[in-house]
């Protein structure tokens, strides 16, 4: 099972990416664009697991006693920085409570061990990635999309999340589906 832990995104969020991703779509069409539909802000990526592990994640995910977080979708950007680009992300200011909570997950996850990324948690909504490169094998679509695109700083809206999920990902032939396997509420006084 490949796993991993999110936030889901409000609705009315969620419909202002999907305006601004369709306004970028004509900008850069060879772009395999994420179905909004499936947008969600991850927290930590725990990568595959054996079923056997569930209980174990669960567990050390319910022990998290952070409060709501404030998640303010803002700006626009390209993974890796300084290099052609694979993603297409919208941002997310990252809050101290956001980062606090992040670094709760981790430390959980580490306790179980679950090893820890090797890069400082950026929070982000992946809109797309590279795509097929139909035009010449050198083409990146993604760099011409960043050639292309004016410096925009859009914004999409704020939300409070008062809880957090773990996800499983599975790769199809259309996309990765995700389905959620436990829910975790966030509590305290925000």
């Amino acid at each position: 099972m490949r796993l991993f832990v999110a936030f889901d995104i409000d609705a009315v969020v969620v419909e202002r990416i999907e305006r601004f991703m369709n306004q970028m779509r004509e900008l850069s069409p060879d772009v395999r664009w994420i179905d909004p539909k499936s947008l969600h802000a991850t927290l930590k990526f725990i990568g595959e697991q054996k079923p056997e592990n569930l209980q174990k994640i669960n567990a050390a995910m319910s022990q998290i006693s952070e409060g709501p977080v404030e998640l303010d979708f803002r700006g626009v950007g390209f993974f890796p920085a300084g290099k052609p680009p694979s993603i297409f992300w919208a941002g997310i200011t990252p809050h101290p409570r956001l980062m606090a909570l992040a670094h709760a997950v981790s430390e959980a996850a580490s306790k179980i061990g679950i090893t820890g990324e090797e890069r400082a948690y950026t929070p982000h909504l992946t809109l797309a990635r590279s795509g097929p490169r139909r035009r010449s094998r050198s083409a990146n679509p993604l760099l011409m999309l960043k050639k292309k695109l004016p410096q925009l700083e859009p914004e999409f809206g704020k939300m409070t999340a008062r809880e957090f999920f773990l996800y499983e990902s599975r790769s199809t032939p259309a996309g990765s589906e995700y389905t959620k396997i436990a829910a975790f509420p966030l509590g305290g006084k925000y």
